[in-house]
């Protein structure tokens, strides 16, 4: 356009035959002015008029020259927002891929739909004006810019839901571990109560039992009245040989016991050493339970084999009342004699069970289970009122029945006729003991 008005200015000057000559002949110069389109050539123009068509040309040369400026900055930008809306569309596409992978069970297939609509090339064709240009593409950066968006706060939310499940079974596996713990040790604090409690019931039954059992046997003995004595146990067993096969034997046995109190009336001179009163023996230990005085030596008490010396003289020939007690805690030990405390001691074989099932001897020591007797240690004289209790005796029933005040029957072993038998010529002689006690005074 404006080459093409240069050009109409150019002609109206040359038909006109305006020719301005200089003051210089020598040469000659054409001076081409611009008028405008409605003026006649032929006419002199003003110069103002020339001077504002002169700054026409510059405006249009102006405007031209920005026009081209602004196609170019507008050809530079649509060029960078197609490479922005590639690269934004291939992260779309990841995003999208990455977010859709753990929905391929079809759970959301609204979103499979959602997702082919907005596949689509949303380039489109865009609009031959510049600025519609420029808002269609900013839209539609937007639009992929929000899709964007949220695409990330999806994944970001599957992320952090994934993660919190995470944690959260690994809480509940914990919580569980802890309360499966609490469970087991619960379980083994029953288990422990209900074993001690049933132990404890166990011991108690047996108690009991053996109770009613000495009470049936005393009450039958009683009604059978075939005691040739005036009382079950008022009697005693005369051993007056030195031999090997005058002895008694307890038809009863011991059973399991962590305590015991042996006590006895005897009454013996021989000499040296009254031998042994009485002995136990079990299967594997002849000399579980043993008082013996043999030659010069003290009377001595054995348990399990093992010994303590006792301060106990009653080797006069007369009747002297004595009872043991032991437990197996520490192995402690006392020894009275007429109802004294004459000495006491400990470590003899601790914490050693007495076992049970085996044979008591009296008049004989065993070196096995119930016989190979040993002449120089059996017990010469009398014996009476040989009782057993499976606990420590307090020292007032000792005294008790040491001053004839009252009358104990074991537990364990009771002295009464029918739980005494004797062999090889000992024999069974009435006694009231407290009587001839005095007699024997």
């Amino acid at each position: 356009m404006f080459a093409f008005g240069i050009g109409l200015l150019y002609f109206y000057a040359l038909s006109s035959g305006r020719v301005v000559r200089g003051h210089d002949m020598k040469g000659t110069r054409f001076v081409c002015s611009a008028i405008p389109k409605n003026v006649d050539p032929s006419c002199s123009v003003p110069p103002n008029l020339m001077q504002s068509t002169s700054a026409q040309e510059d405006e249009l040369k102006s405007t031209v020259m920005q026009l081209r400026e602004n196609v170019l900055q507008q050809r530079e930008t649509i060029v960078t927002q197609q490479g922005t809306i590639k690269e934004l569309t291939s992260k779309l596409s990841r995003c999208e891929a990455a977010a859709l992978d753990p929905l391929r069970d079809g759970k959301y297939k609204s979103q499979g739909s959602w997702r082919q609509d907005h596949s689509k090339n949303t380039m489109g064709d865009l609009p031959r004006d510049p600025g519609e240009t420029i808002d269609h593409l900013g839209k539609t950066m937007q639009g992929l810019k929000d899709r964007l968006e949220n695409l990330e706060q999806q994944t970001r939310t599957n992320a952090s839901g994934s993660r919190m499940s995470s944690e959260l079974r690994d809480l509940l596996k914990n919580r569980l571990a802890d309360l499966e713990k609490q469970l087991l040790s619960k379980v083994a604090e029953l288990e422990e109560e209900k074993s001690h409690l049933y132990n404890e019931t166990a011991a108690h039954r047996s108690r009991t039992e053996n109770t009613l059992n000495q009470l049936l046997e005393r009450i039958t003995e009683l009604e059978k009245g075939s005691s040739k004595f005036k009382s079950p146990e008022d009697f005693k067993v005369s051993l007056l040989l030195r031999t090997n096969y005058l002895y008694a034997r307890i038809k009863k046995t011991l059973p399991e016991m962590y305590a015991f109190t042996v006590c006895m009336w005897l009454k013996s001179s021989a000499s040296p050493g009254i031998g042994t009163p009485f002995s136990y023996g079990v299967s594997g230990q002849a000399n579980e339970i043993v008082l013996i005085e043999w030659g010069t030596n003290p009377m001595e008490l054995l348990v399990n084999d093992k010994v303590a010396q006792l301060p106990l003289s009653v080797g006069d020939g007369r009747w002297h009342h004595i009872c043991i007690t032991w437990t197996t805690r520490d192995g402690y030990w006392e020894a009275y004699q007429d109802g004294e405390k004459l000495g006491s001691g400990e470590n003899l074989a601790p914490w050693h069970p007495i076992k049970p099932g085996g044979v008591i001897i009296l008049g004989q020591e065993q070196d096995i289970v119930g016989g190979r007797f040993d002449a120089t240690q059996a017990f010469v004289g009398e014996l009476s009122q040989f009782n057993m209790w499976d606990r420590v005796l307090r020292q007032a029933d000792i005294e008790g029945m040491a001053n004839c005040s009252s009358y104990m029957p074991g537990n364990v072993v009771p002295w009464v006729d029918s739980n005494v038998e004797v062999f090889g010529g000992a024999t069974k002689w009435a006694l009231e003991m407290c009587e001839d006690r005095l007699f024997d005074s």
